[in-house]
């Protein structure tokens, strides 16, 4: 009987069990032992957009002055960005939806307060849970939503999230979002960019709110 077929099947073990050997010798046990040497990935491409305002939807989420948004560094200076885009949203005819506290008052920035019927009180990183978002979304027609707000990490991962596996494009203004922290804001861009689910980074776009136009 003739040996042939077995050389090429030692070859492929012995250079799998060689793949193993270097990446044992190149990888720490787990993360934890790894941090310090991780280094981040480059920074992801911004890219310009041009937004059909009939089916797009703005969302500005916890802006309040009794927020959260004193206390990230971040936060405050995103707000004339915010309202950059929330004039240009109105001009067009944009579908705009806030959370915000107790009261439609309590908008962070000065122009920012919602109309009536389009804000509710609602906590929490998901602002699909115990809200009229996707009730709202749906019978205005929508297929992309804008995020705006903070925490990066938190409602814009959070509801940005929902959005994409919901059949949403969700488009993600990195100059209108704020965390804690550089870092918490770096790993939030980067969810939607690479690191998160397929369908997340398929239907998420990163830009800058002076990226974005509102036009057929």
């Amino acid at each position: 009987m003739s040996n042939r077929p077995i050389l090429p099947r030692t070859v492929a073990v012995a250079a799998v069990a060689l793949l193993i050997a270097f990446a044992a010798s190149s990888w720490a046990n787990d993360i934890d032992d790894d941090w310090d040497g991780v280094k981040p990935p480059p920074r992801p491409e911004l890219k310009a957009v041009t937004l059909d305002p009939s089916t797009t939807a703005l969302l500005i989420l916890d802006l309040s002055k009794n927020g959260s948004c004193n206390t990230r560094p971040r936060c405050l200076t995103t707000v004339p960005n915010v309202k950059r885009l929330h004039d240009a949203a109105r001009a067009a005819n944009v579908m705009l939806w806030y959370t915000v506290g107790e009261n439609p008052e309590d908008m962070i920035g000065p122009g920012l307060a919602p109309r009536a019927g389009e804000w509710v009180h609602q906590n929490g990183p998901d602002k699909f849970l115990g809200s009229n978002l996707e009730e709202t979304l749906k019978s205005h027609g929508i297929k992309t939503v804008i995020l705006c707000g903070t925490s990066f990490q938190g409602v814009g991962i959070g509801t940005g999230t929902e959005a994409a596996q919901r059949g949403y494009k969700v488009i993600v203004p990195v100059d209108c979002l704020s965390s804690e922290d550089p870092y918490m804001e770096q790993y939030s861009a980067w969810h939607f960019f690479k690191g998160g689910p397929a369908v997340v980074t398929r239907n998420s776009t990163l830009t800058r709110s002076t990226m974005v136009k509102f036009g057929n």
